[in-house]
């Protein structure tokens, strides 16, 4: 099965996890040395014609920043580019008047869900009583939460969705192993674990970065997108780019690459869920 032929599956492909920012410094102090390359502004114009040329119709644009002017910027984008099917913003989970916010949020339909970089919190903060009472809202709102963590909060993590099992979920970028160090068992044991949830989806997105930035090879990843494939199964994974992240490590067309080669030999409906159908179904897309 040709590459086109194997993306055009039976509907069109989205990549559930990008992002676009103007800029800053200071509000994008996260962005290292090691990632200097990144350090410029990247917008819709810039990866508009890099989705047509990888046959990707649409995208999720996700917050990067920690604002609620972050989730304006991100509604402002797509209001002026079709292609940005949905976004996810941030709102102050543990604001009292958390319900309000996302009342105001409504106007906004192309807002599909939120997320707090938990990554960078330690992991019994997603425990916390005003956390747990954003994530209440979040359910009664009929929003989505994506969960962004390192190994070390999965723990945490299966806690949290034990406690709402009609919430939905997605964990981005599985949770990032170390795939620089090869460490894969305790990952496994956990990934595995939290997939025990059917209200609890995957991204397959994000592991160059979590590899060697310039020495990765495809089957650094193997051991880890077999894990997710047999613990999620077909109809809860979906592909991410995690553009413009990735760049650091790897351009847009090695990023799908390494997924249209491990996809290669499923079937053409298999391909179809893991590159749009499922984000569709996750998302509440039209």
């Amino acid at each position: 099965m040709g590459e086109q032929e194997m993306l055009s599956g039976n509907g069109i492909c989205i990549d559930s996890h990008q992002h676009f920012w103007e800029y800053n410094p200071h509000t994008h102090a996260w962005i290292t040395d090691e990632m200097a390359y990144i350090r410029k502004s990247f917008l819709p114009n810039d990866l508009e014609p890099v989705l047509a040329q990888n046959s990707i119709q649409g995208c999720i644009a996700v917050q990067a920043d920690q604002t609620e002017k972050e989730t304006q910027f991100l509604v402002e984008q797509a209001e002026k580019k079709p292609f940005i099917k949905g976004v996810v913003g941030w709102v102050d989970l543990r604001n009292e008047a958390i319900e309000e916010r996302l009342q105001y949020f409504k106007h906004f339909p192309i807002i599909r869900g939120f997320r707090h970089i938990l990554q960078a919190e330690a992991p019994d903060f997603m425990l916390q009583k005003d956390f747990i009472r954003g994530i209440c809202a979040l359910q009664k709102s009929g929003y989505t939460y994506d969960i962004l963590i390192y190994p070390k909060h999965l723990s945490a993590a299966i806690e949290l969705v034990h406690q709402f099992p009609d919430q939905a979920f997605v964990i981005d970028h599985l949770a990032k192993p170390y795939i620089k160090q090869g460490l894969i068992d305790e990952w496994r044991k956990d990934i595995t674990q939290i997939a025990q949830f059917p209200n609890v989806f995957c991204k397959i997105s994000g592991m160059v970065t979590e590899a060697n930035f310039i020495e990765w090879k495809e089957s650094d990843f193997t051991p880890y997108l077999d894990t997710v494939v047999n613990a999620f199964g077909m109809h809860r994974i979906m592909f991410g780019s995690d553009w413009p992240v990735c760049l650091v490590a790897a351009n847009y067309p090695q990023v799908i690459g390494i997924v249209k080669k491990y996809f290669s030999n499923f079937s053409k409906n298999e391909q179809a869920l893991f590159l749009g159908e499922n984000c569709r179904k996750f998302y509440g897309l039209l």
